[in-house]
């Protein structure tokens, strides 16, 4: 992999050029951590394009392998990727994998993000952007025990909520303000759902495909959830990123894994089981029942095919939608407003309707 230069509409100031020539440096050494450390899978390279030959494509995801990475998992497994000319290797995140540095470094030419950082990197100079967005709706939710009297956000005052260090800047600002919260109810909240099952007066963050089931499990009780997306929280999430370079130097390559990408979703809906089947094998601690918990969550909160996505396809994204996640966070101090915000995402690629995607 080689650094990329950045586009003449986002030249880089000294500083950042530093900056980023030493994580190309790095690339190297990062890529090979990730693949020393985390199992990927990919397809099996079969010529389908003019020249006889697939294009290589790496994508990381941004944690260990789970329902809710089932479509591009199920782009690999079924051959869909390889239809589009692609062969694709998914490389899992986790709690010590720097997606945007190894996508910067060149590590990675795709990689799953979400719609704040992305508006944050433009701020911050870093040319990446965003091509479609799979999760409508941030799948982010806080619990709470059930009977203690918290039914909704306006009876969090005074909680204690475990919160990671990303919710500071993203959901915590939003409900701080919203809800009239203070930063004196923050704790640290670890991916561990031990210290929440223990004490009834915590409240907690997490994903609704995710932290309840074990909550279940390991409490044996169904927890409260409250989902920030219905109640004004406007993110989209598990999006598609790639360098500003890859995008304007060939939209041929994004179109097709965006377009391989969503029917990889469709499919995914429709019968998970190939696509689980490289989920388990890259993260064999993911049970078949967590697995299915994670994909009826995804579909009882019509957290991917809700909104846009319903009449313009899986990955939609308008630019009225982005304008409401700058505006919202921008007057809550997030970003700058002069932030240039439109540098972060592109609608070239999605909006193309459910029925351009059926396989």
């Amino acid at each position: 992999m080689t650094f990329p230069l950045a586009s003449d509409s986002l030249a880089f100031n000294r500083r950042r050029f530093l900056r980023y020539s030493s994580l190309a440096l790095g690339a190297g050494v990062l890529a090979a951590c990730a693949s020393g450390t985390q199992d990927t899978v990919s397809t099996d390279a079969a010529p389908s394009t003019p020249s006889g030959e697939l294009d290589k494509v790496t994508f990381g995801t941004s944690w260990f392998a789970q329902a809710e990475h089932g479509g591009f998992y199920q782009a690999v497994a079924t051959g869909i990727y390889k239809e589009h000319g692609l062969d694709v290797t998914i490389s899992m995140g986790g709690p010590q994998v720097n997606g945007n540095q190894l996508l910067m470094a060149g590590a990675q030419d795709f990689k799953m993000g979400y719609a704040i950082d992305a508006i944050n990197s433009i701020q911050e100079g870093v040319p990446k952007v965003t091509v479609a967005a799979i999760f409508q709706k941030d799948p982010q939710a806080l619990m709470a025990h059930p009977d203690v009297g918290i039914n909704a956000f306006e009876d969090l005052k005074g909680k204690t909520i475990l919160m990671s260090t990303s919710a500071h800047t993203t959901f915590w600002p939003f409900l701080k303000a919203k809800y009239g919260l203070s930063d004196d109810q923050m704790g640290v909240y670890t991916f561990n759902v031990g210290p929440f099952v223990a004490d009834k007066n915590i409240v907690q963050q997490g994903y609704i495909t995710s932290e309840p089931f074990a909550i279940e499990k390991e409490g044996g009780f169904e927890p409260v959830v409250l989902l920030m997306a219905d109640h004004g929280y406007p993110n989209y999430t598990t999006t598609i990123e790639t360098r500003r370079e890859i995008m304007e130097g060939n939209p041929d390559l994004v179109q097709r894994f965006v377009d391989a990408s969503i029917k990889g979703w469709y499919s995914y809906l429709e019968n998970p089981a190939p696509g689980n089947e490289l989920i388990q094998k890259d993260n064999p601690e993911m049970s078949d029942e967590q697995l299915a918990f994670g994909l009826a969550k995804l579909k009882e909160y019509g957290i991917i095919l809700s909104g846009d996505a319903e009449k313009m396809g899986i990955g939609a994204m308008t630019d009225e939608r982005w304008e409401n996640i700058f505006t919202t966070m921008a007057d809550l101090g997030t970003f700058d407003p002069s932030v240039d915000y439109k540098q972060a995402y592109s609608l070239d690629f999605v909006n193309q309707g459910p029925e351009a995607y059926q396989t």
